[in-house]
């Protein structure tokens, strides 16, 4: 059962409100249920969204967390006037400060993706989004030399989500490529990586965990055999040792903590945020 209902009001996506707003509530210890209400840039929809914050609080007994970045006043108005659960306006706490202290206004823009038509940074976004999918699991060499990071490592050990990540967030070429027994056998890092050997990244991961989540694809699989995970582990690990690759272990690390750690290792020349 949830203990809370929280909202996520925007005007635009709704990206920056749910994202802070996790941020904050990850710090208790509860289970909200989460209602997004993106793109209410009117004041018809602002109306429609009090009306089902307020009915929540009746319900419930409890009154709605809620986090916006409206930036359309007159919507705005609205749910200030008329909400009855907690509103946290994460402009006004942030925006209308940093106007006063810098003596400027603000774009007061909706959303961060409004204009990304426009946007050349966007569009490098999406090159490299498509280099990562063009380039997973070692599907292509081609072009390597345009890659910003290589991820290396045995299969499952979290290469693929942290290129997608790195494209997504960062706008970086990421491609990953998988070390095989073929590999361990000859002792080497595959012939294609050799030339870029200060993008390569290591992933690994413990031997017990990697299995875990191989069984979920392949159940009683040699792939997914613990004492076969603990020999690929090894190899990969010996082999980046030899090779002068830099490697973390993924088994106890989000996502974010992995790329943040690669990006300061790797330190891109291209960051896009």
């Amino acid at each position: 059962m949830h203990t809370r209902t929280v909202f996520f009001i925007s005007d635009g996506t709704g990206i920056t409100a749910e994202t802070f707003g996790n941020a904050i509530l990850a710090q208790f210890e509860m289970k909200p249920r989460h209602v997004r209400l993106p793109f209410v840039d009117s004041v018809d929809k602002a109306h429609q969204a009090v009306r089902q914050i307020n009915h929540t609080g009746e319900i419930e007994g409890k009154k709605p967390i809620v986090f916006t970045t409206l930036v359309n006043m007159e919507v705005l108005a609205v749910i200030r006037a008329n909400c009855q659960g907690m509103l946290l306006d994460m402009f006004a706490t942030f925006v209308n400060p940093l106007e006063e202290e810098l003596g400027m206004k603000s774009h007061h823009r909706v959303g961060r993706f409004s204009d990304a038509s426009k946007s050349g940074e966007y569009h490098d976004r999406i090159e490299a989004i498509n280099f990562s999918l063009s380039h997973d699991d070692g599907q292509s060499n081609r072009d390597l030399q345009a890659a910003d990071v290589i991820l290396v490592g045995v299969s499952r050990s979290g290469k693929t989500p942290t290129s997608l990540y790195l494209a997504m967030q960062y706008g970086l070429k990421a491609a990953n490529y998988p070390l095989i027994p073929e590999d361990f056998e000859r002792r080497q890092l595959p012939p294609a990586l050799v030339p870029h050997r200060n993008k390569l990244f290591g992933l690994t991961i413990q031997p017990e965990r990697l299995s875990e989540i191989r069984n979920e694809r392949r159940p009683n699989s040699h792939y997914a055999s613990l004492q076969n995970c603990r020999t690929e582990v090894s190899e990969a690990e010996a082999m980046m040792r030899r090779s002068g690759v830099r490697w973390l272990s993924s088994t106890h690390k989000s996502i974010e903590e992995i790329a943040t750690t690669i990006l300061q290792e790797i330190r891109p020349e291209r960051l896009v945020y």
